[in-house]
């Protein structure tokens, strides 16, 4: 299998579809884009190419924004309601039958309710996402890459919320704060301040429970089945997409591990992984401009790596034109035109495709039905073809959503059930600053009572030699108890701001 079957092209322009469209194996790393208007077909167009690239043995990630991508598990049926639509259209596009199967399957959900948890910690996501999650500005920022730069230096490790909560608090102490200032910069109260309130609100709205171990290892969503077929693994984003900033920078933050951890192939003969991006726009919603040139760079670079990414979105306008070019291959379903903006983005999507003489691309892309959709793919040599009108396959598996006993039925017999679903809390930031701090309270507390114990007995000898004394001025011993006491003053502040700082280097 060296392709995965598309639709039937009208290559003549005739109204039927006289040529198969297909998408090459070995250039499917170059990237995509599925665009087109609410209920056009994009998502029986990400369903098909994910179980094509699963019966070429290559694993998909995709994310289920509605739910009835969940179906990819399950055949589709001849009691389906769509079934002789499908026959007709199967028929039309030149296909000998319609063969119902499922694909294998792995379902994942960040709040571990629908599928697998799936965690990172903190130290993994790092200061630039983090910064993107809370809506940080520049100095908040700043805030943040320093507490990461002094729990690496430190030995803290920041595997969750609590991890980080912790630090900051402890960076919020006035001694620590200024001895941090003259080590790695000015600390403002107010940004540290801001950072402490933004983290609160991502708790709230669950990022808690993304943060954390067991973490995710790549390597379980980059497999294949006993029968050599590539797994479909599912995101239910049902309940993430109310959360965006958190949606997109989770999936940017999984691409990132991807190109950090994955080492280059080169142009294989199919990818090692394909990676569908559903919902698009909100990976660049005010995205500021180092979060862009990351988002580029892994788009850009990711390809060597042997990763496709699709992006899927409404209209190619939602992504920026760095990324755009980078998209070889294309399948646009129908878009609206109804204002003079979205004329213009008609105009502009038919203009990125190579000109067929057969129909005007800018016009038809307004006429397209349901299930059809202008398709360029690279060829072999990795050139654009001529844009084809395209009768989009009916899918093998099923349109709509698994029901909650199917559900639970793949995800009990997954290769990683059980891996994922108990959090562990092992020894990190929190755990190692509460120690530090338990232990300065205690040591405050026994040079408290040697204070004590000396001024007491200063005291006394005070009375003894209060007869003795022949002038007003202070004698030897007198200043040599103060002096004893402001010491003990110093150790007592010297020993709280060592144990708290541990193993900071003043």
């Amino acid at each position: 299998m060296d392709s995965i079957f598309i639709g039937g092209a009208d290559a003549n322009g005739s109204g039927t579809p006289d040529v198969a469209q297909s998408l090459l194996l070995k250039i499917a790393n170059r990237h995509g884009l599925i665009a087109g208007a609410t209920g056009t077909g994009k998502t029986v167009t990400l369903q098909n190419l994910a179980q094509g690239f699963s019966d070429a043995g290559v694993p998909v990630f995709c994310a289920d924004v509605k739910g009835d991508l969940s179906g990819i598990c399950m055949p589709g049926s001849t009691d389906h309601k769509l079934h002789e639509k499908f026959l007709s259209r199967a028929s039309k596009i030149g296909m000998e039958s319609l063969e119902y199967d499922s694909a294998p399957t792995i379902f994942w959900d960040v709040f571990g309710e629908n599928g697998h948890p799936i965690r990172t910690t903190i130290s993994e996501m790092g200061p630039l996402l983090l910064s993107r999650l809370m809506g940080l500005t520049d100095a908040q920022e700043g805030v943040l890459n320093i507490a990461f730069e002094y729990a690496d230096d430190n030995g803290l490790l920041l595997l969750d919320l609590k991890d980080l909560r912790k630090l900051l608090v402890h960076m919020s102490d006035k001694d620590v704060r200024d001895a941090l200032s003259q080590e790695y910069g000015n600390i403002a109260s107010a940004s540290l301040g801001a950072v402490q309130r933004n983290l609160l609100v991502m708790e709230r709205e669950g990022a808690d429970l993304f943060f954390g171990e067991p973490a995710l290892e790549l390597s379980d969503m980059m497999r294949t089945a006993t029968n050599g077929r590539g797994i479909v693994n599912v995101l239910d984003a049902t309940r993430l997409i109310n959360s965006p900033k958190l949606y997109s920078t989770f999936l940017l933050w999984l691409l990132s591990e991807l190109f950090e951890q994955l080492p280059e192939v080169g142009d294989p003969d199919k990818p090692r992984l394909v990676f569908f991006f559903d919902e698009a726009h909100l990976l660049f919603d005010d995205a500021p401009s180092a979060l862009l040139q990351k988002i580029e760079q892994v788009v850009r670079l990711i390809r060597s790596k042997g990763v496709g990414v699709y992006f899927v979105t409404q209209n190619p306008r939602d992504l920026p034109e760095s990324v755009l070019a980078q998209l070889g291959n294309r399948l646009q379903h129908a878009l609206r035109a109804y204002t003079p903006a979205e004329r213009k983005g008609v105009r502009a999507a038919a203009q990125s495709f190579r000109e067929n003489e057969a129909f005007d691309t800018e016009e038809v892309i307004t006429q397209l039905g349901v299930g059809e959709a202008l398709v360029s793919t690279l060829d072999a040599k990795g050139a654009p073809g001529i844009v084809q009108w395209t009768v989009i396959r009916p899918p093998a598996s099923r349109l709509g959503p698994a029901t909650e006993a199917e559900r639970r039925k793949v995800q009990t017999s997954s290769p990683v059930a059980g891996k994922y679903e108990k959090a562990i809390d092992r020894e990190s930031a929190y755990e190692v600053l509460e120690a530090r701090e338990a232990k300065a309270a205690r040591d405050a507390e026994e040079l408290a009572k040697r204070e004590a114990k000396a001024k007491a007995e200063l005291e006394k000898k005070k009375k003894k030699s209060s007869t003795r004394r022949s002038s007003r001025r202070m004698s030897s011993l007198e200043k040599a108890g103060n002096q004893a006491a402001r010491t003990a003053s110093r150790e007592i502040v010297r020993y709280i701001l060592r144990g708290i700082m541990g193993t900071f280097k003043r």
